[in-house]
């Protein structure tokens, strides 16, 4: 049951935020830690000793650590050539059809963000930026009951836009065969990766973080997965950079009554379909439209491949909020957050200047989040967990840096040098007072 709350109780409930590492850990994740070491340990001290372990054997660590974890040694580490046509023959052709699709358009998006370098001449010298696309970027994709090929084109696709010089993939093995899921291969293939490994959970990360003798290290990470994956990245940021900490997916629905309560019903459980821990929200005025879209619910749901999946979402972290109005709908989103929000109203359009905080916004019935995850063009890996207070999708400017230009003249010596010793004094810093008195002629 898709429950109907008021705004205080949904404020103290669903649409309060908790850091993901605040949630009580489950019995079932201490009970599995006990069984792979032997010891009750938390999710934290196990990855520690994960990535000591990686950091220290390698490739023999990565090959136990699946054999412990996935149940499978995989038979190669790096995905050899031949492996990756094969896959072809294990995906349906349509699939890979829409994958390319969504390439096209990934990239067609992408390519319209600026990225440039910049130089400013004047009498004083010269000041810019270069823009530098980081040499070498590791995507981490899920390879579980859900396997994520889309996501995999939505990151690698903008990376090669962006100019990233080695792009790589790492994956988990499946047990039946030892490893990724072909159609992860495909999409793979389809973005112009430069390499495919074998590896999941915290193993994979520190293979990308400290190298192995088969796989790459890495400067960046990127890619979303289990608590395990989110920790290994904590640990290892500031050794590599990473895009982010990656929660549960979300998505927030603003209607109205004129909104479509079957449409309204379809996109909810499309987001509860990821995983128990995804949320689906709907915030509207309208208290009938609230209990049509809950009957809708509960009647699809029952068509549903992942009903029980979808079931668990709804019942913990999603609901319907009856609000007083439409402009307190959007001060309830904008306090939330969401790394989706969706505007079934009359007039989306001119609701847009309403939003403050969301990783994206969908407008109408057309533009459903659906189509955002996989052929609408934006990247749809966004900020989750209320990150997009500050936080954006994935861009062009993840890929690259900036390096300053700094190249002045004796005018701007004159100019500046004297302002430059006085804040070096007022720090403290007497050598660097001294470094510009000796260019100024002035050495006392």
């Amino acid at each position: 049951m898709m429950r109907i709350f008021d705004v205080k109780t949904a404020q103290s409930t669903i649409l309060r935020r908790m850091a993901w590492d605040e949630l009580p850990i489950p019995d079932s994740l201490l009970d599995r830690t006990e069984q792979i070491f032997g010891e009750r340990i938390q999710p934290e001290m196990a990855v520690r000793r994960i990535l000591a372990d990686v950091r220290e054997r390698g490739d023999a660590a990565l090959i136990e650590w699946s054999q412990r974890i996935d149940g499978v040694a995989p038979p190669m580490l790096l995905v050899d050539r031949r492996t990756m046509e094969a896959a072809y023959e294990q995906v349906d052709g349509a699939v890979v059809d829409a994958l390319r699709l969504a390439a096209r358009r990934v990239a067609a998006f992408h390519m319209r963000q600026p990225r440039s370098s910049w130089i400013h001449n004047d009498d004083e010298g010269t000041v810019g930026q270069l823009v530098r696309p980081i040499e070498r970027v590791g995507i981490y994709i899920p390879g579980g009951t859900a396997p994520l090929p889309s996501s995999l084109i939505m990151t690698a696709v903008p990376a090669r836009v962006a100019g990233v010089g080695q792009l790589v993939v790492i994956s988990p093995p499946q047990r039946a065969t030892g490893l990724p899921h072909p159609a992860i291969l495909v999409a793979a293939d389809i973005a112009g990766v430069d390499a495919v490994y074998v590896a999941g959970g915290a193993q994979a990360i520190g293979a990308l973080a400290y190298g192995t003798q088969t796989v790459g290290k890495v400067d960046k990470i990127f890619g979303p997965g289990s608590l395990f994956t989110t920790l290994a990245k904590r640990q290892v940021f500031g050794f590599v950079g990473i895009d982010g900490l990656p929660g549960p997916t979300e998505t927030l629905v603003i209607a109205d009554e004129s909104a479509n309560p079957e449409l309204a019903a379809a996109d909810l459980l499309a987001q509860a379909e990821h995983d128990i821990l995804a949320s689906a929200i709907l915030l509207t005025p309208s208290r009938a439209l609230a209990e049509k879209v809950q009957a809708a619910v509960m009647h699809q749901l029952e068509d549903l491949g992942r009903s029980q999946v979808i079931a668990e979402s709804l019942a913990r972290g999603s609901g319907i909020v009856v609000t007083a109005s439409i402009a307190q709908a959007f001060e309830l989103a904008n306090a939330y957050a969401p790394e989706h929000l969706c505007l079934l109203v009359q007039d989306p359009w001119s609701h847009l200047s309403d939003v403050r905080h969301a990783g994206g916004v969908f407008l109408g019935e057309r533009s459903f989040e659906v189509l955002g995850d996989y052929v609408a063009g934006p990247s749809h890996v966004m900020p989750t967990g209320g990150t997009a207070r500050f936080a954006s999708p994935i861009n062009l400017m993840d890929f690259v840096k900036i390096v300053s230009v700094i190249g002045l003249n004796e005018q701007a010596l004159q100019a500046i040098g004297p302002a430059a010793a006085t804040l070096a004094r007022a720090e403290g810093l007497t050598a660097h007072a001294a470094a510009v008195a000796y260019r100024l002629g002035d050495e006392k």
